[in-house]
């Protein structure tokens, strides 16, 4: 978990070196000669290796303010009991995140086959998300950001290319299975590493390219044998993957300053309210006002059932909020490559749940490419692991 925290059981005058992972150092020069220290606990915040030393006498001492001290008698960081409920803390978020995400796509589904206006839909789940932030900023349960210029400028192609990245998601759910959308949805590896080599000069490891080959492959052989197979369908997932990973070069190229950086909640709230406005304009101009009394009076006489379709609608859009907001809760709690982990996990209980729900027909082929490009997905985010200790080493 971020910011780490590491415990050392040492005199400081024998510490010659300690690695973290992330963020930075919080460590001050003292000048005081007369510095004595015993054999004690110190507890660190900590991230990026960055030593400050002070000599004394002919020694260099590596000297650090202990930010908190453990008060349990055997020095240690945590008690068991505090390790356990942590673990089981984050177990039950990522429970939730899992059946947040089933539910949403079932939901969303549904109401996609009787309600096929995948902008408005789309639309109506970020006024959801939207109405969400604001409830959570006006009663203060987290704090409100002041968003500068920059923070502006830096944030609106990134709002762009999630709001993108879902209106096609949308597309393609409203055409295929929902498992054949998440299948295809397994190449966002492939566009990320694509994208990171045009536009960011980044040279992929030799097992990350491996890593590729059974997504692509796995990916392949669903699609050719998928009984809801369109190509509208494929190519909006196919797109969806092109502009959702297209995020990850654009958050590395415009980068704010570090003291105007936003918090996860906030960015995402941001980026929330940004994203309805723009498909909210877009809704309107593929669509027209489709979401309209008149428009549901007249559904209505020809056989819909529009209180369930709203209801429906109304839990998708929730959902759809809550398991990205509490995705982005989980990212403060763990390293980038767990998440990754967690996420293919995710990709394959929507998949099997989908399927159960549904009822979809698959053909043993068509089981043996979802599931080999889920495995190369699970081979990817292990390639980037070892490719960041080497980093580090």
């Amino acid at each position: 978990m971020y910011p780490r925290a590491l415990c050392i059981n040492s005199k400081v005058s024998n510490i010659l070196h300690v690695g973290c992972f992330r963020d930075q150092w919080y460590m001050h020069k003292y000048f005081n000669h007369n510095v004595k220290c015993s054999n004690t606990s110190f507890c660190l915040s900590c991230s990026s290796p960055r030593l400050s030393t002070t000599r004394h006498g002919s020694r260099k001492l590596l000297v650090v303010r202990a930010v908190s001290i453990p008060e349990n008698a055997d020095g240690s960081a945590e008690t068991n009991a505090d390790s356990v409920a942590r673990d089981v803390q984050l177990g039950g978020m990522f429970c939730l995140w899992y059946a947040l995400n089933v539910y949403f796509n079932i939901y969303n589904k549904q109401v996609l086959k009787v309600y096929p206006f995948p902008s408005t839909i789309t639309a109506f789940q970020f006024g959801c998300g939207s109405l969400l932030v604001l409830l959570m900023w006006g009663f203060n349960l987290h704090p409100k950001p002041k968003i500068t210029r920059s923070q502006f400028a830096a944030i609106l192609p990134l709002a762009i290319a999630h709001a993108m990245g879902n209106l096609l998601t949308n597309v393609s759910l409203g055409k295929v299975a929902v498992s054949f959308t998440h299948t295809i949805k397994a190449m966002e590896p492939f566009f990320t590493v694509l994208l990171s080599v045009l536009f960011l000069g980044e040279r992929p490891n030799p097992w990350v390219v491996f890593s590729l080959v059974p997504i692509v492959g796995g990916v392949a052989l669903a699609s050719f044998t998928e009984a809801s197979f369109n190509w509208l369908g494929f190519g909006s997932a196919m797109a969806s993957n092109l502009t959702n990973q297209s995020r990850n070069v654009l958050s590395k190229k415009l980068m704010v300053k570090e003291e105007e950086s936003l918090d996860n909640i906030n960015l995402f709230s941001v980026i929330t309210l940004m994203c309805f406005v723009f498909l909210l304009t877009t809704a309107i101009f593929i669509d027209g006002i489709k979401f309209s009394p008149s428009y549901f009076q007249l559904a209505a006489s020809r056989g819909l059932n529009v209180k369930e379709l709203f209801v429906r609608a109304l839990v998708a859009g929730l959902c759809f909020h809550t398991y990205q907001q509490v995705s982005y809760m989980i990212l403060e709690k763990v390293s980038a490559v767990t998440h990754s982990v967690g996420n293919c996990l995710k990709r394959v209980v929507v998949i099997v749940s989908s399927v159960i729900f549904f009822q979809t027909p698959i053909s043993p082929l068509n089981s043996f490419g979802t599931a080999l490009a889920l495995a190369g997905v699970f081979l990817y985010t292990r390639a980037k692991r070892l490719n960041s200790k080497f980093k580090a080493a």
